[in-house]
């Protein structure tokens, strides 16, 4: 299994993978031109040519972004792809010189053991006016907020 940077022929996979996640309601649905417009945000997971997951990290603001649309296919879940993943992102991070990334989730157990804390919405008030205010279940939203702080 490798870990590399989605290009835009990977799109309609990606696509695929999260909008089947999404109609199940575990994530926010991505359009493809939304897809194409951050293909530079995505990171793959890929087993021969087979795309077994995906993962986003989002730049929101100076000091802040966003570990999104993380999705591994079911047949490949509970292998350590998520947990690449996300790391992935997160030495990203490190590299742009990003201090803090938060995940909207409703699985925190997992990124607590990734090094992720909870922490209250209210102190994501970029978040909240941007991708949250499309949300069908905003403003009740049901995700649990973790934010990392990234070691310099």
């Amino acid at each position: 299994m490798k870990i590399r940077k989605a290009k835009i022929s990977d799109i309609k996979a990606i696509h695929k993978i999260v909008n089947e996640f999404a109609r199940k309601g575990e994530m926010l649905p991505r359009s493809l031109n939304e897809l194409y417009e951050n293909v530079r945000d995505f990171y793959l997971a890929e087993e021969g040519e087979e795309i077994t997951g995906v993962c986003a990290l989002h730049v929101l603001w100076e000091d802040l972004a966003e570990i999104r649309s993380l999705a591994v296919k079911k047949e490949y879940q509970k292998q350590g792809i998520g947990k690449k993943l996300v790391k992935k992102c997160l030495k990203e991070t490190e590299q742009l010189g990003v201090k803090r990334v938060f995940v909207l989730t409703y699985i925190p157990d997992f990124f607590k053991k990734v090094g992720f804390k909870e922490i209250d919405k209210s102190k994501l008030p970029q978040k909240i006016w941007g991708d949250c205010i499309r949300c069908p279940k905003f403003p009740e939203c049901d995700e649990t907020a973790l934010i990392y702080e990234v070691k310099e």
